[in-house]
Formats: structure tokens, C-alpha cells, sequence
């Protein structure tokens, strides 16, 4: 049964049965499939992990041989080695023989006193766990007695079935999905659990019951689906810490609440990390192609600008180079200005300091078109060493984002 304890809910399946209850019973082999919801946060398992069955291999038959050196891995189909293709008609013979529960010998009853006949047989099978609570339960007139209390009766229903034929209907699987994960886990049925966990990555997640998924999740050991909560608690934490569920989880789990919210706060800071670095690359970007403009504008000629030492033809359209057009009026001005003094005018000295950034990144300044460039490499040996070493990191930096845009040639061929 699934029991309360400190805020927590625990499933546990008992093989011992009240005699009252199934005297009680005025239908013993009714199966009803008319039941309401429980609440999502109604549910959790206790963890235990089953002891498999070991096989014998001893008359195991011996391999088939190996395929011939004509057959290729284009002939096979790409599909998992686990995939099997089952005939639609085996599955409903299957699910025929669970439905009618002929020759049933197997008697689950459920929270609304209601039972769901089934084959020891098919069970102890499918599920180890199940096989252990048969061995131990109670025989009353050649049938088994056992319990699988704490979750609807609908939820059982599902879940045996599968057990029988791997089938189940879309709509009773969303409405009881949270119910068959924790059923899938406790009595091992890994299949069941990869339905579950992939229905509700793929859409069925809520705001309303993502907390409750969420410890579902970690008490199932099922890490990629809680991955998936945290980080949509993280993205909608405003809406989320409204929630009826999320009130619940601080009740009852703290700890929890408390790593929620850290988390929400450490995926803040690197948002904020991650904007600080972009706008900070955003302006080595533009460093790195003012350089490379620079470059462009006296060496080639600009056609904006106007090419050094011919004649801008009429037919000739003007530079599509954006760096050219931020340089145009910043060169003109330098040309021009009369104060031209590093601190004297604002438009002046960032025209130096470009210049001196060129210089610092040019490794031939003797046959270098730039203006002053072999006169800031003379000025680098009386500048301090801490001058030296806010220059060297720009430069470092510069030629980083250089690398990782590549060169302006290869970005602005056939623009000039």
C-alpha cells in the first residue's frame, strides 16, 4: 500500500490478505475500469532494487554462423537490436487471454476492493518482483491472493495488461501515467518505464505537475526526465513556485525546494556571464575589423574614402565594408583637426589608439602603409610595464576573435 510518512509517500505490495476483505467481496472477479484520478503527488515508491532470475546456459544451442563476405550492412535494417516486430495478432491473443482471464488463478485486488484477474504464470515472468510476492502469498480454493494497493484501479488494470501484450490506450496512459512509472519501477518492468519516461519528455510535462514528475523521477531512478524538470522549474520559476505542487515539495522537502532555488540562481549568473563575454567578443569584433579596415584604407584605397593616389571612377559604387564607413569620419577628422593630441580631442586620441593597436599587431612596420606604425613600435620601450601588460592582453584578446572569425579577406571577397 502507499503509506504517508513525514510528507512522503511509500508503495508497498503485501501478499498477506484480510480475510474480512475478501469475504467482502461480493463479486470477486469483477474487473472495473470506471475510477477516479489520484492527486500526482500522492505517489511514491519505495526503492528496492529486484534480484533477476539467473538463466542456465549450460545446453545453450551454439551460435549461428557468420554472415558471408557478400552480405553488406546496407541490406539490414537500421533499427535497435532490441526492436522486435510482434504480429498484430499475437498481441491480441494476448490481450484477449488478459481481458476474458481464462484460466486466471491469480487474484489482484486494488484500493476500490475490485479485482483484476491474472496468470501466475504470465506474471513471475514478466516480473521477478511479482514472482516473489506469488511465491508468498495466500491460496484460497486454487487461487492466489495478492495486493497492489496506493494506486487506482484503472492503473492496475494498465499495468497488467501490458505485462500481457504491451498494449495500452493513449488517453488512460496520460491519465495515469505518473502511477504506471512508479509501478514500472518498484515491480521492474523496464519497458513500461521507457513509455512512461518518454510520453512525459515528449509533451506531457506541466507547469502544474513538474514537481511532482521531478520526484517522481529521482525515486525512479530516472536521471534524463529529472534533468528535464529542473530545467523547466529553472526557466519558468516564477509560474512554477505558485503551484499547488511546489507549496507540497516545501512542505514535505525542503532540501529540494532549497536546490531549486539555487539552481535557478547559479543558471542566472551564468545568463549573465555568458551576456557579459558576448558583448565583450562583440567588441574585439569590431576591433579586429577596424584593423583589418585600417589596413584596407591604406594600403588598398578605400572606395569610400577614396583610393590612395587615383581617381574614384563615376561607375565605381562606394565601399559595402561597414568598418570603412565607422572610419571614414574618424579618419577625415584626424586629417583635419588641429589639436590632433592624445587627450586633447575625444575623436583624436581614439584615432591614436587605433594606430597604436595596429602598430602592436603589425609585424612589418618597416614597409607598413598605416601611418605611424614604426614610430609606436619605438614608443613601446618606455611605456611601464603596466601599460605594457593592459596592451598585451587587448592585443591577445584581438587576435583570439581573429582566429575565430577568420580573416577579413576571406569574409570580404569580392567587396572591394
Amino acid at each position: 500500500m502507499i503509506q504517508r510518512y513525514s510528507g512522503k509517500f511509500y508503495l508497498m505490495a503485501s501478499p498477506a490478505i484480510d480475510s474480512a476483505w475478501l469475504s467482502s467481496l461480493s463479486e470477486p472477479f469483477c474487473k472495473s475500469l470506471n475510477v477516479g484520478e489520484a492527486h500526482p503527488a500522492d505517489i511514491l515508491p519505495v526503492l528496492e532494487a529486484p534480484v533477476p532470475f539467473a538463466s542456465d546456459n549450460s545446453n545453450a544451442p551454439q551460435p549461428p554462423p557468420l554472415p558471408s563476405k557478400n552480405c553488406t550492412r546496407t541490406k539490414f535494417s537500421k533499427r535497435p537490436l532490441e526492436y522486435i516486430v510482434v504480429p498484430k495478432e499475437t498481441k491480441d491473443a494476448w490481450d484477449n487471454l488478459f481481458k476474458e482471464g481464462y484460466g486466471a488463478d491469480v487474484c489482484i485486488l486494488t484500493n476500490e476492493k475490485s479485482c483484476v484477474l491474472a496468470h501466475s504464470n504470465v506474471l513471475s515472468i514478466a516480473s521477478p518482483v511479482l514472482a516473489n510476492v506469488l511465491r508468498l502469498s495466500k491460496v484460497k480454493n486454487g487461487m492466489r491472493y495478492i495486493k497492489i494497493p496506493g494506486v487506482p484501479h484503472g492503473a492496475v488494470c494498465m499495468f497488467i495488461r501490458f505485462l500481457y501484450s504491451s498494449c495500452y490506450e493513449e488517453e488512460e496512459l496520460q491519465k495515469f501515467v505518473l502511477h504506471l512509472l512508479v509501478l514500472s519501477h518498484f515491480y521492474s518492468i523496464p519497458s513500461l518505464k521507457r513509455v512512461c519516461i518518454c510520453s512525459l519528455e515528449q509533451g506531457w510535462l506541466t507547469r502544474e505537475n513538474v514537481i511532482d514528475v521531478l520526484q517522481l523521477a529521482r525515486n525512479c531512478d530516472a536521471p534524463r526526465l529529472a534533468f528535464i524538470c529542473v530545467r523547466m522549474v529553472v526557466k519558468n520559476f516564477q509560474s512554477i513556485s505558485l503551484t499547488e505542487g511546489w507549496r507540497a515539495m516545501r512542505r514535505a522537502n525542503p532540501a529540494l525546494e532549497q536546490e531549486l532555488v539555487e539552481s535557478v540562481v547559479e543558471a542566472d549568473t551564468r545568463k549573465q556571464e555568458r551576456q557579459r563575454k558576448m558583448e565583450e567578443k562583440k567588441v574585439y569584433l569590431q576591433l579586429h575589423e577596424a584593423m583589418e579596415a585600417l589596413l584596407h584604407i591604406c594600403k588598398d584605397g578605400c572606395r569610400t574614402i577614396g583610393p590612395r593616389g587615383k581617381v574614384l571612377k563615376g561607375s565605381q559604387g562606394a565601399c559595402n565594408f561597414p568598418a570603412c564607413k565607422g572610419l571614414e569620419t574618424l579618419v577625415r577628422h584626424f586629417s583635419n583637426c588641429k589639436t590632433r593630441v592624445p587627450g586633447g580631442c575625444v575623436h583624436c586620441k581614439r584615432m591614436w589608439q587605433l594606430l597604436e593597436l595596429h602598430s602592436r599587431m603589425c609585424n612589418e612596420p618597416d614597409s607598413c602603409k598605416v601611418p605611424l606604425c614604426r614610430h609606436f613600435k619605438e614608443k613601446m620601450q618606455q611605456q611601464s610595464k603596466k601599460d605594457e601588460t593592459k596592451w598585451k592582453v587587448l592585443v591577445s584578446k584581438v587576435i583570439a576573435t581573429k582566429n575565430a572569425v577568420g580573416s577579413f579577406s576571406s569574409r570580404s571577397k569580392g567587396l572591394f
